[in-house]
């Protein structure tokens, strides 16, 4: 089997390996593999028939660590149709993470759905490209991404993928799937050079309007900053069917 991102160690500890390390700092985790295992915990402890995620919110406190962590569950507002749930990563004695989540009760409205978001062009119409190689650190090394289009600073449309597991333990959901390569987002769109300015996001938010399948996600993201050290990365999140998601990511921004 191709190398995970995690191995489970049991009882809610995990352990990173180098495909989890992160960008900024060599000694971290990147927050887009430790956000999928974050939701692939709450899908195992608390996913039942007829409910479903509906909102994911990460909030990052500091350096994700890398090596084992534990991880800790609690129901926040429990209910048959509309509940809320919590995922702590524990670094030590630190919370590195803490995850929320809405679990929304479905039900069928197919003759109602539709979306105003517009899809990007199929991953076939995309080119292969290098241009995250000069980022650093073990998760990016681990993506394939191919470009569509013209970007521009601040604005790309992207598909990309992973060929590796996120846990040795098994199965984890088309969602969890998917998650591991959103926060992506803030990189791929980047308007400023990360050699000159870094713009590492505190959160990261994802609303999730239709459940995805598949294992590309196509990312049609911006970046906008404000005059006063804050910028914000926003990005509509699609599958190969169509867009199923927006996702939000809130920046500190502090020049090198």
């Amino acid at each position: 089997m191709t190398e995970p991102y995690y191995r489970d160690l049991g009882g809610l500890t995990f352990e990173s390996t180098i495909h989890a390390q992160g960008a900024w700092n060599e000694h971290e985790q990147h927050m887009a593999p430790a956000s999928a295992l974050l939701t692939h915990v709450i899908d195992r402890e608390f996913g039942r028939e007829g409910m479903r995620i509906a909102r994911l919110s990460f909030e990052i406190y500091g350096i994700i660590h890398g090596g084992a962590f534990e991880v800790r569950t609690q129901v926040l507002r429990p209910g048959r149709t509309i509940e809320l749930v919590q995922a702590d990563m524990f670094c030590g004695d630190r919370t590195a993470i803490s995850a929320r989540a809405w679990l929304l009760a479905t039900s069928d409205t197919a003759d109602i759905a539709g979306t105003e978001d517009a899809p990007l062009p199929p991953v076939a119409e995309a080119s292969a490209w290098d241009g995250m190689a000069p980022w650093p650190g073990g998760y990016i090394a681990s993506l394939e991404f191919y470009t569509v289009g013209e970007p521009r600073p601040g604005a790309r449309q992207a598909w990309l993928r992973s060929q590796h597991p996120l846990v040795d333990s098994g199965e984890v959901s088309p969602l969890a799937h998917l998650v591991r390569l959103t926060d992506s987002a803030n990189g791929l769109s980047a308007r400023a050079d990360p050699q000159t300015v870094l713009f590492p996001n505190v959160d990261l938010q994802i609303h999730v309007h239709r459940l995805p399948r598949g294992d590309w996600l196509g990312i049609d993201g911006v970046q906008q900053y404000g005059p006063d050290g804050v910028g914000l990365t926003s990005s509509i999140l699609n599958d190969e069917a169509g867009p199923f998601a927006r996702a939000e990511q809130i920046l500190t921004l502090r020049r090198r």
